[in-house]
């Protein structure tokens, strides 16, 4: 497959998708976890959000594997290449997560309106603080987890784009 747009390598553009939309949907993820108000509304974009991420962050580690055989080898490049893969399972962990997430919703919901907004019919207050409490618990490792990993792989990718291809002072034009 030829993983080139414009006559940019896809990996460049998608790389930078992926940078923006997982901390933003692990952001959200603790936001519906922590907030019932916002579970409420927030849960199915929340859920195709992450959907999308998985196969977005593998597409993004293909581009980045035809780009590898595109350009000369260099240990920077292979670190950052061997550390792409990492991020896989955390993506597994942002789909998994808001599936959980999400079921809590529909359980919330189909409760709600089962008992027509009767407080009785309703997850008692005391499951409801404590799901409440685990999932944005787990929400905040998978998205400190996730974060970190991006980080350290970008960093990787930064490095082995830019080092020793910059001057620290300007250049005479």
């Amino acid at each position: 497959m030829e993983y080139s747009f414009a006559g940019l390598p896809l990996h460049v553009l998608l790389v930078h998708a992926l940078i923006v939309l997982t901390p933003l949907v692990a952001l959200g993820l603790v936001l519906i976890a922590a907030w019932p108000a916002a579970r409420r509304v927030l849960w199915i974009p929340m859920l195709v959000a992450a959907a999308l991420l998985l196969p977005l962050g593998l597409v993004t580690i293909e581009a980045g594997k035809w780009l590898e055989q595109r350009v000369p080898p260099a240990p920077l490049i292979q670190e950052h290449t061997t550390q792409g893969e990492d991020i896989v399972p955390w993506l597994y962990g942002i789909v998994g997560l808001a599936v959980v997430v999400a079921a809590w919703a529909v359980v919330e919901l189909v409760a709600a309106r089962r008992d027509a907004g009767a407080a009785a019919g309703r997850p008692g207050g005391a499951v409801r603080i404590v799901v409440g409490a685990v999932l944005t618990l787990a929400a905040l490792g998978v998205g400190a987890g996730t974060t970190w990993t991006l980080v350290q792989i970008g960093e990787a990718g930064s490095r082995a784009v830019w080092e020793g291809s910059f001057s620290d002072e300007p250049l005479e034009r």
